[in-house]
């Protein structure tokens, strides 16, 4: 990971907020993106924007655990480097 920079970075954390909220939609109740927004207390844009990983959009450390705290995760599964194409959502 030593060549991470923020492009990769952001990339990281929008793969695995959209992967933790499908797999909160098999484990718990449907959450969308506008559900999670709402949360967190920001905008369904920005969670749009995050999880598209074609935006290279910023975010807050405190927003960060707002969106680990609704999905019920521990913030540090948001940089979690796994290749998405490996992960199944039936884990």
């Amino acid at each position: 990971m030593s060549d991470l920079d923020s492009n990769k970075l952001f990339k990281i954390i929008g793969g695995n907020i959209k992967y933790y909220r499908r797999l909160y939609n098999l484990r718990k109740n449907k959450m969308t993106q506008a559900q999670l927004a709402e949360l967190a207390n920001v905008s369904t844009a920005l969670i749009g924007n995050i999880e598209s990983q074609k935006i290279n959009q910023g975010i807050s450390v405190y927003t960060l655990w707002k969106i680990s705290e609704a999905l019920e995760i521990p913030i540090e599964k948001l940089f979690d480097t796994t290749d998405f194409s490996k992960r199944s959502l039936d884990s």
